[in-house]
């Protein structure tokens, strides 16, 4: 029964390397990937996921009374829904990105499915008025096989993140964000849905960082 024991074992490490794998965060099979920029500036990126939703023009209010640019990752299904909405965080002059049309597991997927996840977001996202180059975030941040191959075909960056906190309150969340903080960081942060903290965490945030001489950018402009 050796032999059985030893299989079990290779089984075992290869399911947790295809686990780290797919979650990793600055590593995928193919294409440009960038979860963090080096950098002596201190500057940081803010990067909110998914909608747009209706909560959309709150946070374009609290971005706007800070002075803050951000990047959207933004799904295409939402923005078909929404499309005032994905109007109106193009023209604060925010950037945007793609973030798949239906936000499902890109794991495991046909290269005609990874196709039409993306190129229907970017037709969504160029119908909201953005004229600039877009960048791919995967939902859940997992990426195998297609869809990493699509994107190094059609030379497109993955923007994955070095900061995603997981506290539950608005003073842990930015709590957790400001320790985490380095030069060049990508923030990951869910505020178009759920219980509205990560998003009243955004103003101590951002005070806490501007307090300790960093700049926030959009991720095109962290070098």
């Amino acid at each position: 029964m050796r032999w059985v024991a030893g299989v079990l074992v290779s089984i075992l490490l290869l399911s947790f390397g295809f686990y780290r794998l797919v979650n990793a965060r600055s590593f995928q099979l193919g294409g440009e990937l960038v979860d963090r920029v080096e950098t002596s500036e201190q500057v940081v990126a803010l990067t909110l996921d998914d909608g747009p939703s209706t909560r959309a023009p709150e946070v374009l209010r609290v971005l706007a009374d800070l002075g803050v640019p951000a990047t959207f990752y933004l799904n295409g299904r939402d923005l078909d829904a929404n499309p005032d909405l994905g109007r109106a965080i193009v023209a604060a002059g925010h950037e945007v990105g793609n973030h798949t049309y239906s936000h499902r597991r890109m794991v495991f997927v046909t290269p005609g499915t990874v196709r039409d996840e993306v190129e229907r977001t970017d037709t969504a996202l160029r119908a909201a008025g953005y004229t600039g180059d877009i960048t791919f975030r995967p939902p859940y941040g997992k990426k195998f096989l297609a869809l990493p191959r699509y994107l190094a075909a059609h030379g497109r960056t993955t923007v994955m993140w070095d900061v995603e906190p997981r506290s539950a309150t608005a003073a842990d969340i930015a709590a957790e964000t400001v320790r985490a903080v380095r030069p060049g960081s990508i923030v990951l942060l869910h505020v178009m849905y759920g219980s509205g903290e990560a998003l009243a965490a955004v103003p101590r945030i951002v005070g806490e960082l501007r307090g300790r001489g960093y700049r926030f950018v959009r991720v095109s402009e962290l070098g």
